[in-house]
Formats: C-alpha cells, sequence, structure tokens
C-alpha cells in the first residue's frame, strides 16, 4: 500500500541513484538518435532559475524522445569560465593570507586553480542531478579536458592559417581590476548620478565667428553672439587630453565657419602654452539637437569616437594604462602622470575651471558600464588583441538560418539573430588572464609569430624561418571562454579525433552529429548561438561536403522573473532559490511550475506559491492513485481497452487517447505549456474529479464483470497519467510507477501511442453531457449563491434531445455530485419561479424560491456588476492613454490587461447569472 503521503526527500536520491545505475540515461538501443547538448555551466556556478528552467525543459525533451524509443544522448559538462574562476581563486589565496597570482608565478597559479576545481568546483552538476536531469553523466565534458583542448588549438590555428585570426589595434571593454579586455556580456550597464561639463575650446590664434543663439518659429536665426570657441559638453573630461578633432554634423550650419580649423583643448600645453591643437570636422555621429551639437572625438577611449576616428583618419591617443591609471606619455602633462583615472578627472576640471574656460556643470543622470564582476567601471581601451574574421564566418551562418538549415522557435528569434549578424564586428577572443586555453602563439627574437598548436611546431617552424635555433616566447594571453564554447557541439562528442573510424568515440560522433536542438535563453543567440553556428558551418560537413549546421532547431526560451514580472536581481532582493524551493515543494513542484509557464515568447514568473501550487498537484496525483490502489485498481498487461464495454470506461479511455495526442503534438512542437497544462487537465479534472467521482458507486459496489471492467481501466488510464507527466514530473511519476506490477522502470518505458488507442465519441458525448450539467448547477449556485449545504429540487424542462433519457440514466450521479435534492421532468408551461440553468442546449430549473429571495439575489448581483464596470471603465482609461502603455514598464502594463481580463471574465460570469434569474 502507498504511503499517505508522497515525501520528496525521501525518495527524489534513490530513484535518481537506480535510474544512473541502471544506464537509463545513456543512449541506449537501435532507435533514432536524438541529441541536446548542456549549455555548459560555469564550473564556479550554482544552480539558479535560469538554470532550473533551460535544463527542465530539455530533460522533458530527452524524458519524451527516450520513451519514443530514440536513441537520446544528453551530452553534459562545464565551461571553465575564466574570468570568474580565477576571480574565485584570487580571492581565496586573499582571505588565506597567501601570496597572490603574480608572486606566485603563472605555473604554480594554474595548478591551484586545477587543485580548487578538484576540490568545490562542479557543484552544480549534482545540483542538476537534484532537479532530475537525465544527462549521460558517463561522458561529461569540461572545456579545459584535453580533449577540448586540443580541439580548440586544431580550430586556432587553422582559422589563424586561413586569415581568419588575426592580431589588431582596436578598442575593447578593459577591466582595470582585472586587467583584461572583456565580453560585452560581462558589462554590465548601470544608472548612476553623474555630471555634464560644459568646456570652451578656443579657436586658433584667437579667431572669431558668430553664433546663433536665438531663432524665430520658422526656426531662422534672429539674434547672434560672437564666440573664439566652440562649445563641447562630456561626462569624461579626464579624456580630453587624448582628443583628436572635434566633430560637428555636415548639415549644422552655426558651425559652417569653422569647419576646417582648429581649436584648442582646453587642459594640457603645446609650445605655445595652450592645449595641444585639434582639427573641427564633419561627420554624421553628431546630433544636432543634443547638446551644442558638438562632440570631442577621444578614438582611443570611446566606441563611437572610434568609429568615427577611423572614417576620417584621427589620430588616437591611449591616456591609460593596464589600471586605469594616466600613462607617462608625452600627451599626458607630468602633473597628471600616474594618477588614478577618476583623480586626473577631478584635476582636469580644476584646471580648465582656473582657465576660465569652463561654462557651466549639469548635474545628470548617465549610464556607465560596470565589470559585471569587478563592478568596477569599464574603461575603453585601444589594445593589441587576437581578433576572429566573424564578418567572413557569419556569411555562411547568416545563409544557413536564412535558408532554413536551422530554424528558430519561436521563429520572430531569427530577426535577433540576423539583426547582430549582419551588423556583427572583429570578435576580440584574446583575454588577459592565466586561467584558460592559452594562445598558441610564440614570438621570435624580432616578433615574427609562430602559430601551432605544439610548442615543438613552433620551434620547428621557427628554425625553418630563422635558419637556425631561436629563443621563443608564448604569447601571455588566453582565450575569451566563448571561443571553446562556441566549439561546444562537436568538440564535446569527440571531435577532431573522433573522425577517424578507428577513434572510440567515432560512432558516437556519426550518430550524434549535428545534434538535434538547442535550447537556450535569447539573451545569449549572439554571444553563444550565432559562434556556435559559424566554427560548426566552417569545420563540419555532410557526406555531400555541404557544411553543416551544429542543430537544425534553436528553441528560445523567456527568462524567469518574480510574481510581478520584474527581473530577479541580487540588488531587489527579489531572487528565488531553486533549491531552496526543492528543499520545501520537491523538483517535481518546480519543474512542473517552470514548464507549465513557457509559452513561446513569454516569461516565467516564479514565486512560493505557484510551487506550493504544483506541489498540491502531485499530492492530487498521489490521493488518486492511493485512493485507486484501495478499490482494487491494479496494471493489467492483459487489459485490452478496444474491449470495454461499459460507457464509463470507454469515456476513460477516449479522454486518455485525446490528452495523449494533446501532449505529444505539443512536445513536438516546442509548447511546453501546452502539454503540461493539457495533463494537468486531464488528471486534475478528467480524471480524479469527473471519473474517480462516477467510478465510486462501481467501487462500493458487489464484484462482477462491470467493476472488473471500470477497476482495469482506471488503473489503465492512471499508467498513461504517469507516463504522460514522466517528462515533467519524473519522481513522483517513477515512484507511483513502481508501486504497480510493471516489469521495466518508467523512465524507459514506451510512450503511449493515441493512434492505437480506441476512440469512442458517442461515449465521450454522453459522459461529457452530465459533466456539463453538474458543473452548470455547480456554478449557478456559487453564483448566486445558494447556501452550501441546501439541497435544491432540479426540474428538466421536457424537450426531444435525449436530456431525459440521460437524467434518467445518471440521476443519482447528478443528485450527488451537485447536492440535489431531486430530479425530475416537467412541462414548461407549470414551471416553477426559479433559477434557469442550460446544458446541452436543454432548459432546467432550480427551484429555490422557498428558501432565497430572489429579488436580493438580484440586487446583489447588480451591484457586483456595477463595480467590475467602473473597475474596467478606470483599467480602460489606463489602456487608452498612449503615454501610459509606452512609458510605463511593461509588466505594469501586462499587470492591468490581465486585471481588465479577470474583471471582464467576472462580469460575463455576473450577467449570466442575472440573465438566469430574469427568465
Amino acid at each position: 500500500m502507498l504511503e499517505k503521503q508522497f515525501d520528496p526527500a525521501a525518495v527524489e536520491a534513490r530513484l535518481y541513484e537506480a535510474w544512473e545505475m541502471s544506464g537509463a540515461f545513456k543512449p541506449n538501443g537501435d532507435g533514432v538518435p536524438f541529441t541536446i547538448v548542456i549549455p555548459p555551466p560555469n564550473v564556479t556556478g550554482s544552480l539558479h532559475t535560469g538554470h532550473a528552467l533551460n535544463n527542465t525543459l530539455q530533460d522533458v525533451l530527452c524524458r519524451f524522445h527516450r520513451m519514443r524509443g530514440r536513441r537520446v544522448l544528453w551530452q553534459p559538462g562545464m565551461d571553465h569560465a575564466g574570468i570568474a574562476t580565477q576571480m574565485v581563486v584570487e580571492r581565496q589565496l586573499a582571505e588565506s593570507g597567501n601570496q597572490d597570482r603574480r608572486s606566485m608565478g603563472r605555473d604554480a597559479f594554474v595548478d591551484q586553480v586545477w587543485a580548487w576545481k578538484a576540490e568545490s568546483g562542479g557543484a552544480i552538476l549534482n545540483q542538476l542531478r537534484r532537479l532530475g536531469a537525465s544527462c549521460d553523466w558517463s561522458r561529461e565534458r569540461f572545456t579545459m579536458d584535453e580533449g577540448l583542448s586540443s580541439a580548440v588549438l586544431k580550430v586556432f590555428v587553422q582559422l589563424y592559417r586561413e586569415g581568419l585570426i588575426y592580431r589588431d589595434k582596436r578598442l575593447v571593454n578593459w577591466d582595470p581590476k582585472f586587467e583584461t579586455a572583456i565580453s560585452d556580456l560581462e558589462v554590465e550597464n548601470k544608472e548612476v548620478n553623474g555630471h555634464f561639463w560644459h568646456f570652451k575650446y578656443p579657436l586658433e590664434n584667437g579667431e572669431t565667428y558668430e553664433f546663433p543663439v536665438a531663432f524665430d518659429e520658422d526656426g531662422n536665426a534672429t539674434e547672434w553672439e560672437t564666440r573664439d570657441y566652440i562649445s563641447i559638453a562630456t561626462t569624461r573630461p579626464e579624456t580630453m587630453l587624448g582628443d583628436g578633432a572635434v566633430a560637428v554634423h555636415p548639415d549644422d550650419k552655426r558651425y559652417a565657419p569653422i569647419v576646417g580649423k582648429r581649436c584648442h583643448i582646453p587642459v594640457g600645453e603645446d609650445n605655445d602654452g595652450k592645449g595641444r591643437l585639434i582639427p573641427i570636422i564633419t561627420d554624421e555621429y553628431p546630433d544636432p539637437e543634443f547638446g551644442s551639437g558638438a562632440v570631442k572625438i577621444t578614438g582611443a577611449h570611446d566606441f563611437n569616437d572610434y568609429q568615427v576616428a577611423k572614417r576620417n583618419k584621427i589620430p588616437m591617443y591611449i591616456l591609460m594604462d593596464e589600471k586605469a591609471c594616466m600613462r607617462h606619455d608625452e600627451y599626458v602633462p607630468a602633473r597628471y602622470r600616474g594618477l588614478d583615472r577618476f583623480d586626473a578627472r577631478q584635476n582636469v576640471v580644476e584646471e580648465i575651471d582656473e582657465k576660465g574656460l569652463m561654462i557651466r556643470v549639469e548635474d545628470k543622470k548617465i549610464m556607465q558600464p560596470f565589470g559585471e564582476r569587478s563592478d568596477v567601471v569599464i574603461e575603453p581601451m585601444l589594445t593589441d588583441q587576437w581578433y576572429v574574421d566573424a564578418g567572413e564566418l557569419a556569411k555562411e551562418a547568416i545563409a544557413a538560418v536564412e535558408d532554413g538549415r536551422t530554424k528558430f522557435v519561436p521563429e520572430n528569434y531569427s530577426k535577433t539573430y540576423f539583426q547582430w549578424m549582419r551588423n556583427i564586428e572583429p570578435w576580440c577572443v584574446s583575454r588577459q588572464l592565466w586561467w584558460g586555453h592559452r594562445i598558441p602563439a610564440w614570438y621570435g627574437p624580432d616578433g615574427h609569430v609562430f602559430v601551432e598548436e605544439t610548442e615543438d611546431a613552433a620551434k620547428a617552424a621557427a628554425a625553418a624561418h630563422y635558419h637556425s635555433d631561436v629563443e621563443l616566447s608564448r604569447d601571455e594571453d588566453v582565450l575569451d571562454t566563448w571561443f571553446s564554447a562556441a566549439l561546444w557541439p562537436f568538440s564535446t562528442l569527440g571531435w577532431p579525433d573522433a573522425l577517424s573510424e578507428k577513434h572510440p568515440d567515432h560512432g558516437v560522433f556519426a550518430a550524434h552529429y549535428p545534434t538535434n536542438v538547442l535550447v537556450t535563453a535569447f539573451d545569449i543567440i549572439f554571444f553563444w548561438v550565432a559562434r556556435m553556428m559559424m566554427m560548426g558551418l566552417h569545420f563540419n560537413r555532410d557526406d555531400k561536403g555541404t557544411p553543416q549546421v551544429p542543430f537544425p532547431e534553436v528553441y528560445i526560451h523567456g527568462l524567469v522573473v518574480d510574481e510581478k514580472g520584474q527581473k530577479m536581481s541580487k540588488s531587489k532582493g527579489n531572487g528565488v532559490d531553486p533549491l531552496e524551493l526543492m528543499d520545501k515543494y520537491g523538483a517535481d513542484a518546480l519543474r512542473f511550475t517552470l514548464a507549465v509557464q513557457t509559452a513561446q515568447g513569454r516569461n516565467i514568473r516564479v514565486s512560493d506559491q505557484r510551487v506550493e501550487g504544483y506541489r498540491n498537484f502531485s499530492t492530487k496525483l498521489w490521493n488518486a492513485a492511493r485512493f485507486a490502489q484501495m478499490n482494487g485498481c491494479k496494471s493489467d498487461p492483459d487489459f485490452d481497452p478496444s474491449s470495454a464495454k461499459g460507457t464509463l470506461s470507454r469515456w476513460i479511455i477516449h479522454e486518455t487517447a485525446r490528452c495523449t495526442e494533446e501532449v505529444t503534438s505539443a512536445l513536438e512542437s516546442y509548447r511546453f505549456n501546452e502539454a503540461a497544462a493539457a495533463i494537468y487537465r486531464f488528471t486534475w479534472n478528467v480524471f480524479c474529479d469527473w471519473h474517480l467521482e462516477f467510478a465510486k458507486p462501481v467501487f462500493q459496489g458487489a464484484d462482477g464483470p462491470e467493476k472488473a471492467e471500470v477497476q482495469a481501466a482506471t488503473a489503465w488510464a492512471l499508467d498513461h497519467i504517469l507516463k504522460l507527466l514522466h517528462p515533467f514530473m519524473p519522481f513522483v511519476t517513477e515512484e507511483l510507477w513502481g508501486a504497480g506490477a510493471h516489469e521495466q522502470g518508467l523512465v524507459v518505458s514506451a510512450w503511449p501511442d493515441a493512434g492505437a488507442m480506441p476512440k469512442d465519441k458517442a461515449a465521450a458525448a454522453e459522459m461529457n453531457a452530465v459533466i456539463d450539467l453538474i458543473s452548470e448547477i455547480r456554478s449557478v449556485r456559487q453564483t448566486v449563491d445558494l447556501p452550501a449545504g441546501e439541497k435544491f429540487p432540479m426540474l428538466l424542462i421536457k424537450d426531444d434531445s435525449g436530456a431525459g433519457d440521460r437524467l434518467g440514466a445518471y440521476g443519482a450521479l447528478v443528485k450527488r455530485l451537485a447536492r440535489l435534492e431531486t430530479v425530475a421532468t416537467i412541462d414548461g408551461a407549470s414551471a416553477p419561479k426559479g433559477v434557469a440553468l442550460v446544458a446541452g442546449g436543454s432548459t432546467y430549473i432550480l427551484d429555490v424560491a422557498g428558501s432565497v429571495d430572489l429579488d436580493v439575489v438580484a440586487a446583489r448581483l447588480q451591484k457586483e456588476v456595477g463595480k467590475c464596470e467602473k473597475e474596467v471603465s478606470v483599467i480602460d482609461k489606463k489602456l487608452g492613454n498612449p503615454k501610459f502603455v509606452h512609458k510605463a514598464p511593461a509588466e505594469v502594463v501586462d499587470e492591468q490587461r490581465e486585471r481588465r481580463a479577470g474583471y471582464n471574465a467576472q462580469l460575463e460570469k455576473l450577467n449570466a447569472a442575472l440573465s438566469r434569474l430574469q427568465s
């Protein structure tokens, strides 16, 4: 006998170990392969709600296809997470009072990181097991393991030889704390209190011009003032020392007299005691309507300025060193050299003010880039780095989506993909870190570079170049973490070694590459999806030599947000810990909460209350299974659903087939929410609320063929519920399955085939008509607020629809489940005053006049209608205001729309109730 309650804490670890020990997660059998590669979590990571969502959806697909007989491989692994891991180990060294990494030396520090990884890294993989992730853990990979590292080296060297990797001086996001370039994804833009300083840049030789200061309605100048300067506004005065030009828009007539002339930077001195001279140029970048319409161009310290400087061949001056301190260079005055950039800012402002060149200071909210992990202000820096020619690699990746070789689900995300890919910049792949794949480049005594997979090969190449052995120095940088991640779909399967038929992974690679689908969030479409597309297409070909996409489908899910629709963050304190939720409610409840809300293109709201609600769903299932077990419902492998004779049995078999069709179709097209909702409705509403209630009199009756059939049909339907629900709630379903007489575990059982199940529309129509009648009576009782415990007579107005026969056959059920005193049929002419209701086209009367004052009920309903209409009117005014719709946060607008829908639904019920009273 089943325990009274399902205890996830006592069951989950036991079941997971049994699954893993049985080999259930391996790609078994000879079915068609189905492959997913896990988006590798950071080795430093801990499970957050985004991980929980992403891996729940992957596991749903893997369990679904495994049960359908596919040879499923869910490839697990971890990312070495260069900057995050290095930061963790450096912090650990600091806390223990040991030497820092620079005093340790590179080799000793890297050894320390490997030791940390062995001891503390990878906790998230055990947390994924806790979630129920059915990965083939025997194939676990790590982006720094030997096989993946050799793949990285091969790809780098080949791309270099093809001219697709090169070294260049370009602007990057520089993190002064970690002293490395970082990716855009590692930059967090924050709104902070800042200033807009307005300065005068004096014109060369004191030259003057007439500047318009007042205009008429047609925009014509009416007043002018004589100026010997051009006005510039900046949020970063310390970068003025690196200005290369002042730019104005070519159509801005205010500055036409001085375009092509020169002005002085208002800080520092050249030979005549004034600031360095720079040209005044025209470019499309300045906005005449913003500020003064003139902008300073500091190409080495601003991304927009960098593009302007390149277009106009403006010199770029690097002002700062790796720590963002002012450099010891000729264009940095001695008094500023060595100062932190923010100290230099204060001094520059004071100097300009002393010269009388300050116009005004404007307090302003500004967006400032911070390092995601360092939390220091990021400095755009002109540095020598290694780059991938992403523009060339993107061509085939764009074509593959254009011609349908890879499809995005939902399709609209292809627009995001195209927008990024068609405007792609060279990809900076070097990082000034010690933890990561070291760039395989060696330099000769004259700086000549040798790019090879090994040091021996580099030495051989150098000897051939110099005609003698020479000393080589290896490049200090490591590769961007996203570089190895871009190879993940094929490197994890053994590429390139597995291309050889002699390699033990050859069969795996041949069967499972390309993979079938990638499941990921939209925020890394560019950083990961696009780069996997580029690398996969470039390095893999099919038998005909056609570039192979790494996956034919990309499913993009939304983000996990809080109950109010706001993005979770530490600063807001609205984060939800999935580990705590699993501790309280079990993994199944969390998984179902995430899946049932995963509508395509929508974010997922998570809260304790939602997860608790779906824990109640598993409790409902457990109680139903226990009730069935107590009433003799046992799985019978010999039960043939097509042989069922009773209407109740044929109806539940029919509804099971219909649910199977819905769930299967929805999962095939990644409509996770529809699949979860279908099995939820069938389990809770159809099976528990109706079928078991209808079956109770049979279970309580005498033994016989009818009872035996209902028992068998109930057990059969319950088994199918467990199968359909298993991908979403694997633990409770497996535990219930194990309580039955089954030869194998649910995890490897066969997915139900709706096409092989008998359908009986007549039985479905008959039983659903009974359900509709009972539901309508219950709705009327609730809306009209009839006393819950009181029973009333119900009268059917005679018609020729067959309702009378149905009432005769199921009258006892209707009376019991709708709490009626009697049921009878009468002529319409003799109908008493009461509450009318319509079900299945027939009219019924609840004879309540002796117990309820219908006029009082009608007045109450009218009052509630008025309240709802007033609320809808207030909301309509808000939603009809374009300023509110466009300026209010999206979650606030969505909340108003949801409230409006709720009030409208309530209005519909109230008006229907009034109609019943009036009739």
